[in-house]
């Protein structure tokens, strides 16, 4: 039995860009994922966030030209493991997420899958 890579894991996507959202959705189901959204506002982000259980967010720094720090601060405060994307760099993240990762736009598919198998919860699978 071939198991995908993404298998049982629940990804929230908060990203603003119809193409990139598409997109992102589209790689994440093809490899075995559950996606919420995508998410374009940060008003719906945080009530998704409030309604849904998920195992790991990948969350755009910056949604119709808002940032994204309310968003991240309650991802915090859940505990839910969350990935930056931005094209924006590495320094563009919320000072209080230094410390988080970052995946850089453009990526590609092999980029996103890596880099959610390496920071997906322990107790997902």
């Amino acid at each position: 039995m071939n198991v995908s890579p993404l298998s049982g894991l629940t990804v929230l996507i908060i990203e603003d860009e119809p193409l990139i959202a598409l997109s992102l959705e589209d790689v994440l189901t093809d490899n075995g994922a559950v996606c919420i959204g995508p998410i374009g506002s940060i008003g719906s982000a945080l009530e998704m966030i409030a309604m849904h259980r998920f195992d790991i967010a990948l969350v755009d720094i910056n949604l119709r030209g808002e940032r994204i720090d309310p968003v991240a601060d309650r991802l915090s405060a859940t505990g839910v493991p969350f990935l930056f994307t931005t094209g924006y760099g590495e320094e563009a993240r919320p000072k209080a997420h230094r410390h988080r990762p970052v995946i850089a736009k453009p990526y590609s598919d092999a980029e996103i899958i890596t880099a959610l198998l390496h920071h997906r919860p322990q107790t997902v699978g």
